[in-house]
């Protein structure tokens, strides 16, 4: 990896150009291979290091693997397995094999084909990336009768690997490891309930394997076992039962199966467990060789092509006519759906594979349901012919929100289904009601239990919404987060747009206070600005300023909004005989719900910015939107050339 390094003088040469080796390139920049340097980040190295584990077990060398969480943030995973060679390597031969895996990226055994047919990791650069972002590490490895190990500090090896005994039949690898505080913060705490969550799902995902999980009471804060042993032979029908046990269901059967080597190459398999509820809750979670893809992806679109185009064949069959109306997103709302697909080669959106892009995954997987799904309709005719007409509920219900016209507040909530994520206030009426929209579940959590629950309603979303203002009429009508948003605020787009029938007074955008969070606030705006301009006209639209920095001397505790106001606030509210703790906040989600509360939400302490759209500026900034936002990228281009001399004093280069 080389960068243009910064030169006390103008001067660009040869000697401008610094080269970063080794692992230093993933400690530079561990933003490029785990997302980010936040909580989700760092428990991203405990998917990485797990999925090696999984790759064993998978492709048969390993039954067991044990998971141990241990005071001072330590975590070891332990596998049965082949053991990681710990012979010289051919290439580098002064390095052993396990020491190359170790501390070079792009190195491993799931380059070729005859170590693994299958696998998580495809860029050998997961375990020595864990290594890289670790204070310390330990190998210890068990192969041919002997125990060897070797220690790692920030990704740099303590010494050789050290036979350290016998160890008769047994076989495998323990990687012990302790994220860098310097990378993820002094503070920064495995979350044993998210790990044993992330433990769980893994063993749902392949039947022949055994997890077993072990945590210091230390460790818990909440009712979080010490102890576990996972092991589920029916695999994602077991994960299924979990996860819809309480519900009411309109399928008393799941749909489920599996499939091996139906891609016609020997090499692909998918699993698959699907029940409808009557809850309205609709989830689906997919997974690829065991890898958690949380954006879907081609297997997911192979999953909701079969579903869709089985039961309007069933429809047919039946002489149902109104089933010809019913889309995919009528089939999967009210769907808890699981999908896991084992094949060759995957590609992945990013190295944190949270999208698989694979295309053949979309055929391999139809393929595979369709029969299937068609016979587990013919086989149950009144299990099939509840679940159609359910899904034709749906259908129609889709098709009133979308004409629905001149209704109140009171009646929308009433006849219209809100959407499942959406936590409504108790207030019926519009005035005084506030909606906040919060970039996803983490916040939406913390929001929830923040609010006035008379006054207040949050609704999370996952991740980016689309831009609507280059995105298609055929996007914008697929798009779940959208409908869930107009859904929500009731008061119809376009033309359409009621404020008689807006649900809420005030319309608030609540984004982490940072660069991602300022993306997802300009789309949300666009997204107001070409749907619903009348809602920013009328007043309606705010945006929430939260704090980016909590100082604290003594019992006085203060709330910086940025840099600037931080160091204002250091200057003159603070004595300088005593030391300032400050604290620097990494999104909405990491703050605890009384502190945004009392920094974001409270009507009577928060900051909020109304957005206005002056008549005068109008078309201004309708040019604006469009060269920012449109689909011309020579128009952002020329913006960028145009405009980059004022912001060279920001730029992180």
């Amino acid at each position: 990896m080389a960068r243009a390094a910064k030169s006390s003088k103008s001067a660009y040469t040869a000697h401008s150009i610094e080269v970063l080796e080794g692992l230093e390139p993933v400690r530079r920049r561990p933003g490029m291979y785990i997302g980010g340097t936040d909580v989700r980040a760092m428990h991203h190295l405990f998917a990485e290091v797990i999925d090696n584990a999984m790759d064993e077990a998978v492709a048969g060398h390993a039954r067991l693997i044990e998971v141990s969480l241990e005071p001072d943030n330590r975590l070891t995973v332990r596998d049965d397995g082949r053991g990681i060679p710990v012979d010289a390597h051919p290439k580098y031969k002064d390095k052993s094999a396990l020491e190359v895996i170790m501390t070079t990226l792009h190195a491993g055994g799931k380059f070729g084909g005859d170590s693994y047919e299958v696998s998580g990791g495809l860029h050998g650069v997961g375990v020595s990336v864990v290594n890289a972002l670790a204070e310390e590490m330990v190998v210890e490895v068990v192969r041919e009768g002997k125990r060897h190990r070797q220690t790692y500090a920030r990704g740099k090896p303590a010494g050789k690997p050290k036979s350290v005994g016998a160890a008769g039949k047994k076989r495998g690898t323990a990687i012990t490891f302790r994220p860098d505080r310097e990378i993820f913060g002094d503070k920064a705490q495995f979350d044993a309930a998210r790990l044993y969550a992330m433990t769980e799902a893994k063993a749902y995902l392949f039947g022949g394997v055994e997890i077993r999980w072990h945590c210091d009471a230390a460790c818990i804060t909440d009712d979080t076992p010490a102890e576990a042993t996972f092991r589920f032979p029916r695999g994602l029908e077991d994960y299924l039962a979990a996860r819809t046990e309480g519900s009411t269901m309109i399928t008393p059967a799941p749909f489920a199966g599996k499939v091996q080597k139906t891609n016609g190459t020997g090499n692909g398999s998918v699993e698959w467990a699907v029940t409808w509820t009557g809850d309205g809750a609709s989830t689906t979670a997919s997974y690829c060789n065991t890898v958690p893809t949380g954006d879907g992806g081609t297997h997911e679109q192979g999953l909701r092509a079969a579903l869709t185009k089985g039961l309007k064949a069933y429809g047919a069959r039946t002489n149902t006519k109104k089933a010809a109306q019913i889309t995919a997103e009528d089939v999967m709302d009210g769907a808890t759906a699981l999908i896991s697909v084992f094949i060759r080669e995957p590609e992945f959106q990013g190295q944190t594979k949270d999208r698989l892009a694979t295309p053949e995954a979309a055929r391999l997987v139809e393929t595979a349901l369709r029969d299937h799904f068609e016979h587990y309709l013919t086989a149950a005719p009144q299990t099939a012919d509840r679940l159609l007409d359910w899904v034709i509920d749906r259908a129609e219900e889709r098709r009133r929100r979308r004409h629905e016209a001149e209704i109140g507040r009171k009646s929308a909530t009433r006849k219209l289904r809100l959407p499942g994520k959406l936590a409504d206030c108790a207030q019926a009426s519009a005035a005084g009601s506030e909606l906040f929209i919060v970039e996803g579940d983490s916040a939406g959590g913390s929001a929830k239990q923040a609010r006035d629950r008379k006054t207040q309603a949050i609704l999370p979303l996952r991740g980016k919404i689309l831009n609507v203002v280059s995105a298609t009429d055929a996007k914008l009508r697929d798009s779940r987060q959208i409908a869930d948003l107009i859904q929500a605020l009731g008061c119809g787009v376009g033309d359409h747009y009621d404020e008689a029938r807006l649900r809420y007074e005030k319309v608030i955008i609540m984004t982490d206070a940072d660069v991602d969070g300022a993306h997802i606030a300009a789309l949300l705006i666009s997204f107001f600005h070409e749907q619903m301009p009348q809602l920013i006209a009328d007043g309606h639209l705010f945006l929430a300023v939260p704090p980016l920095y909590r100082l604290a001397q003594g019992a006085k505790t203060l709330y910086a909004r940025d840099d600037e106001h931080r160091e204002e606030l250091i200057k003159t509210a603070f004595r300088k005989d005593a030391k300032i703790d400050v604290s620097r906040f990494k999104g909405l989600g990491e703050m605890m719900p009384a502190q945004l509360k009392e920094t974001t939400m409270h009507a009577g302490k928060r900051t909020l910015l109304q957005v206005l759209l002056p008549p005068s500026e109008a078309e201004d900034t309708a040019d604006s939107v469009q060269r920012l936002m449109g689909s011309k990228p020579e128009m952002r281009f020329r913006f960028i050339r145009e405009n980059a001399a004022f912001a060279v004093a920001d730029l992180d280069i």
